[in-house]
């Protein structure tokens, strides 16, 4: 071995045992200053990591099962705390609802969310007020998702009318069809119209929400120093093609509104150029790099919020027929069938609503929402924590918890008949950092479901149960595809030519 390789290796190891020691002299030195909620036994460096074999929501709760609703952990050197307790959860998100508004900042934050200035990511202050005020008064009012009804209708009514045309509109043949797919690019479509008026096209696929929450070297920086499996060096190659992509939306939106006529009224309303006529009215905030965020959080954020509830939705009816059957009669009984259903209608159809409410309390899109990220030390259940904690309430742990809900894992949507949700039921959190876009999502996706389930009978492939297993991740996807079989109802063939 060369005398370089030799100096390299001896600075590598100094290095390496300096950080353990620096590690291991803070943490003491943490549990001597404060009582800390209960916490497993950490490792040097990597602290708790090596305890996360599989699906991280699953992983979390069998922690919590054995060291309290809120735990304490090290992910290589960034303090978090694990909330898996309603009453934990409304404390974290009303009493300390400020300081803990901020959040963590990724690595993917940083390059794939403009410098964390998205609405998800951005940091609790002027500008995520801002942001917060554009999508509550111009894209997720009542007025924005009543305009934006009539797209949802347009395109659940033309794949009706797609998978009727694929059955030859028989009654009595069972044809199988993709709902992963199916439901994916109806939610596609919907959302690309809304933000420009076009539908989804395949290089937009580069948007896919990223599935992982543990990027390794957001918790050990070293690794990422060093350029570890160029994971960086791949963010920023991706970031350059989705930002030339979005950037290419935005100079076609500026360029249409130049020859816009008084005929093009729809295509004023859609996302893009509400942002740009904002922009011309206050061009000091509403750069391009803010228009891009706003459309961003659409892309990613929205197509999967809808596109996995139905598919979770229609993966438990299938399994659960008699609820299927509930439901239908509930649309024939209010709707009747002789007109399809409209988006005015789920106020008629409580049932729709806690089929939608029990779906997302089973397989809540994201499992442990948002990270939450402490601005200054707070009190959180008796426990003193520190500033720039990570902080991860585990929805998913809530929504099955044994103590808060009875049979929690029976698909029984009755439940939300009469019930009191509060913070046992959090599937777009709560408090400021809440989901903005939830009204928006219940209806678009109940317009949906009951579409389908008013057109057509549903059946599984086989005997066997639709497959539920989940994957790890920020989402939950569905490991399975969802393939199914489906024949138009008699009675409504008039509507699925």
């Amino acid at each position: 071995m060369d005398s370089n390789f030799n100096s390299s290796t001896l600075l590598l190891l100094i290095t390496t045992m300096i950080i353990i020691i620096i590690f291991s002299l803070n943490f003491l030195n943490q549990k001597k200053k404060k009582k800390l909620p209960p916490s497993p036994p950490a490792f040097p460096i990597i602290g708790h990591l090596h305890l996360l074999k599989g699906q991280l929501h699953r992983d979390l709760q069998a922690l919590s099962g054995k060291y309290g609703p809120i735990m304490y952990l090290k992910f290589g050197c960034r303090p978090t705390l694990v909330i898996s307790s309603p009453s934990i959860a409304e404390e974290c998100l009303t009493k300390n609802d400020i300081i803990l508004a901020n959040r963590p900042n990724f690595l993917f934050s940083k390059h794939f969310a403009y410098n964390s200035s998205t609405i998800g990511s951005a940091p609790y202050g002027d500008h995520w007020r801002n942001l917060r005020r554009i999508s509550t008064i111009h894209i997720f009012s009542s007025l924005s998702v009543h305009n934006s009804s009539g797209i949802w209708t347009e395109e659940i009514r033309l794949n009706v009318q797609k998978l009727g045309k694929k059955s030859n509109s028989d009654t009595e043949i069972w044809k199988e069809v993709d709902l992963s797919c199916l439901l994916q690019d109806i939610v596609r479509d919907v959302i690309m119209r809304m933000v420009c008026g076009n539908r989804w096209p395949p290089e937009a696929d580069m948007f896919k929400i990223f599935s992982s929450l543990m990027n390794i070297c957001d918790y050990i920086p070293i690794l990422g120093w060093i350029g570890f499996g160029g994971i960086e060096k791949k963010i920023k190659k991706l970031q350059a093609k989705r930002d030339k992509f979005l950037q290419d939306l935005v100079d076609e939106g500026r360029r249409n509104r130049e020859s816009f006529s008084k005929m093009d009224e729809q295509k004023r309303k859609t996302i893009v150029q509400v942002l740009l006529s904002l922009q011309e009215a206050e061009p000091e905030f509403y750069s391009d790099n803010v228009v891009k965020a706003m459309i961003l959080t659409m892309f990613s954020a929205g197509t999967d919020t809808s596109t996995l509830t139905m598919q979770w939705a229609m993966s438990l009816l299938l399994n659960y027929p008699e609820v299927l059957e509930k439901a239908r009669n509930e649309i024939d009984k209010q709707i009747g069938q002789e007109r399809l259903l409209e988006d005015s209608d789920f106020a008629k159809l409580p049932y729709l609503r806690c089929i939608i409410n029990e779906t997302l309390r089973l397989f809540p899109v994201a499992p442990l929402l948002v990270p939450h990220f402490s601005s200054k030390e707070c009190t959180i259940n008796g426990y003193k924590i520190s500033r720039d904690t990570t902080i991860m309430i585990n929805a998913w742990a809530i929504h099955r918890d044994p103590k808060v809900w009875e049979d929690p894992l029976k698909f029984k949507p009755e439940r939300f008949e009469e019930i009191d949700e509060g913070f046992r039921f959090i599937p777009f959190g709560k408090g400021r950092r809440s989901c903005p876009g939830n009204t928006m999502t219940l209806r678009f996706v109940a317009l949906a479901l009951g579409t389908f389930i008013q057109c057509f009978e549903w059946k599984r492939l086989g005997r066997e149960m639709v497959d539920l297993e989940e994957k790890s991740g920020l989402t939950m996807h569905k490991v399975k595809p969802l393939v199914a079989l489906y024949r138009p109802r008699p009675s409504m063939i008039n509507f699925v030519p």
